[in-house]
């Protein structure tokens, strides 16, 4: 992940809630379809879970809230610093700065799933960062358990190129939020910069905007799925919105 990336994220870390309309409901909508995904598949029981890009534990929160052992590790320092959020919900969470590419510098604890969500696996914009990410992750997945990850629909936006999103309008009038994304594409046409704009009503007459940039790498799902083949999961499957009820599609591999 570059350099960009881990200042937009300390950046946004304040502010991160504000992308959703109401971010602990979406805590426990998220919590409560990975917690489908994972006894689906795993069975019933408490997991222990390493969600390796966590932000500010919106994953982690949910998770937790629903049995799981979680340790949540983030690049972004302020993100994690964020994770306290998870003390005030009265949950024991684990929360460490830590590269995901790099996870063995943060434990070498196994776990029966390991989780990258919210499309923080096209941040690795190299495909030898994308490579060197999920051996890392696998390698921290005990044998039988499983790596689950989420990226954005990319098979469906490569065929758009969209320079940018609706703006979501959430919050009471005199504390009202605007937030909304601009997206300019590499010339290869499968990178872009996004500028993540958050507009925050101060009073009746008063708005205060700031934003915040990233790169991404528009990442298919057969190109995840032939990443994680070669790093040695097996039976890789991809599920999807409606199918899950979360929010982007999210592919299981199992580690034999």
């Amino acid at each position: 992940m570059s350099d960009e990336n881990t200042a937009f994220y300390d950046g946004l870390a304040d502010e991160y809630h504000l992308v959703y309309h109401d971010w602990w409901a979406s805590v426990h909508r998220q919590g409560e379809a990975l917690d489908r995904v994972i006894r689906g598949i795993l069975g019933d029981g408490s997991k222990r879970i390493l969600d390796c890009s966590c932000g500010i534990g919106t994953q982690c929160l949910g998770l937790a809230r629903r049995g799981h052992e979680v340790l949540g590790v983030d690049l972004s320092g302020r993100a994690v610093e964020r994770g306290a959020e998870a003390q005030s919900a009265g949950l024991e969470i684990g929360f460490r700065v830590g590269d995901l590419r790099e996870l063995e510098a943060v434990t070498s604890d196994t776990f029966d799933v390991v989780l990258s969500c919210d499309n923080s696996l096209p941040h690795l914009l190299s495909e030898s960062d994308l490579r060197q990410g999920i051996r890392s992750m696998l390698d921290r997945v005990r044998p039988g358990g499983l790596v689950l990850a989420s990226i954005r629909d990319y098979d469906q936006i490569l065929k758009d190129r969209p320079v940018t999103t609706q703006p979501a309008l959430s919050g009471a009038p005199g504390s009202r939020r605007i937030t909304f994304q601009v997206w300019q594409w590499e010339p290869d046409g499968r990178r872009y910069r996004l500028e993540l704009f958050v507009l925050a009503e101060d009073g009746e007459d008063r708005w205060r905007a700031r934003s915040h940039r990233g790169s991404y790498r528009a990442l298919t799902r057969s190109e995840l799925s032939g990443v994680l083949e070669e790093a040695g999961a097996s039976r890789i499957e991809w599920r999807m919105p409606k199918d899950t009820g979360f929010f982007q599609p999210l592919v299981v591999g199992h580690r034999p």
